[in-house]
């Protein structure tokens, strides 16, 4: 397993992810904001991004105001988040792993600051736009627990539902699926019983960096970690494979 993948498992297992409720409703804001952007503008109906958005947003108990405001800001509503754009970065971190870095702002100039400077003391080093992101490939991606089931069953239930490929994390198993397919094969999973975590759109990487040493893994990890606590940042993905028995010392 490796990338955004990864990193997701890693932030449960190490609570990374147990930011301040703020930040955390800050970026579901952005997420959602982009989704509008990206996707077919304000109606969740008609706009799948903005629905995973939504839900995503729900599952942290989100306010609606809050979500109706995300909402309101991508559609550029307010003269102040007329001027909000989405912004997407790309670098490498130590040992030479790919990162993709995906924003929300409505100060280019800063927030670009902001990420050259944490990438570069972290040992990394920023890059131009198309330097990186030719590694990456988009994909959907449901988190399904295992709740029980072992590996083989669950496999079998997502070929059933038009999965990709498989992956198998600590207590989930990860199931890629075609970005037009994400809705359909996490509602066939559901409809199959199985428990569905998360369902996003990702990136993920068409080949890995494995790193062999601790140092070197805590650089990268803290890296990430440092990247996601800025509030314009929404995601970030990379291509580096750390193996379990190694994330123990870490």
């Amino acid at each position: 397993m490796s990338g955004h993948s990864k990193w997701s498992q890693i932030k449960r297992q190490k609570g990374a992810a147990d930011i301040k409720r703020g930040q955390t409703f800050t970026k579901m804001a952005n997420a959602i904001t982009i989704a509008v952007r990206e996707g077919a503008g304000g109606d969740p109906a008609s706009n799948f991004k903005l629905r995973l958005a939504i839900e995503q947003a729900r599952s942290v108990n989100m306010p609606k105001e809050n979500i109706k405001r995300a909402i309101e800001r991508g559609l550029g509503k307010g003269t102040a988040d007329a001027q909000i754009e989405s912004v997407n970065y790309e670098g490498y971190g130590p040992a030479k792993v790919a990162l993709l870095v995906q924003a929300v702002t409505d100060n280019r100039n800063r927030t670009t600051a902001e990420i050259k400077g944490v990438i570069e003391h972290s040992g990394g080093a920023f890059a131009s736009p198309g330097a990186v992101s030719w590694m990456f490939t988009d994909e959907g991606v449901v988190t399904v627990l295992k709740n029980g089931k072992s590996f083989d069953e669950i496999f079998d239930l997502a070929v059933e539902a038009g999965a990709e490929d498989l992956e198998e994390a600590q207590n989930s198993v990860l199931v890629y699926t075609k970005p037009s397919e994400l809705e359909s094969v996490k509602n066939s999973l559901v409809e199959k019983g199985l428990k569905v975590e998360t369902a996003e759109l990702a990136k993920k990487p068409t080949s890995t960096v494995a790193i062999a040493d601790s140092e070197t893994a805590k650089k990268i990890l803290n890296l990430m970690e440092k990247l996601e606590e800025l509030d314009a940042v929404v995601k970030v993905w990379s291509n580096f494979d750390i193996p379990d028995e190694l994330l123990k010392s870490v």
